[in-house]
């Protein structure tokens, strides 16, 4: 694939340019395989909805079409689970989470990964998505297969992280 740049302007970054270099959905690393790609996300309802809502231009047009969103505010009843299972950004940061490359966190990193994007943070961030099977083995201990009720704020949380947690 010809590498495609990307030009960024939106509410948090400004002249940030990256490079899609793989085919969107394509060729990820062999230890991460999401259940669920970032449209299918937006559509369930993650983060409020708050999430990214100022980023239409530099995702394609069709994630949007079903997403659950809000540009005020984050709103619980927008996510799947009716739960609030976020921590603020402000919390993110300070634990240095969040790289200067992806402000917004995991799901920014995930979003330009799906769409190709590679960079010196995968490592790191595939890490931080395979360390979420322990709420994985959490949920298939203490809840019965199907419970959509059991754990909904640890499901919301396994959803973040394009682990569909009702398949569990």
């Amino acid at each position: 694939m010809k590498a495609v740049e990307v030009l960024v302007d939106d509410l948090m970054q400004q002249g940030y340019r990256y490079f899609r270099t793989e085919a969107p959905g394509r060729n990820f690393h062999r230890a991460f395989r999401p259940d669920l790609s970032p449209k299918e996300l937006l559509a369930l309802g993650v983060f409020g909805g708050k999430y990214m809502t100022d980023c239409a231009a530099e995702f394609p047009e069709a994630w949007y079409e079903k997403a659950r969103l809000c540009h005020e505010s984050h709103r619980s009843e927008l996510n799947f689970f009716l739960v609030n299972a976020s921590k603020p950004l402000a919390y993110w940061r300070a634990k240095l989470w969040i790289r200067e490359e992806d402000p917004r966190g995991w799901f920014q990193w995930y979003c330009r990964y799906y769409m190709g994007r590679r960079s010196p943070d995968d490592e790191r961030q595939i890490g931080r998505w395979r360390a979420m099977t322990r709420h994985v083995a959490q949920l298939r201990s203490h809840c019965e297969g199907g419970d959509l009720l059991c754990r909904s704020r640890q499901r919301q949380a396994l959803l973040h992280w394009a682990y569909d947690s009702r398949r569990l």
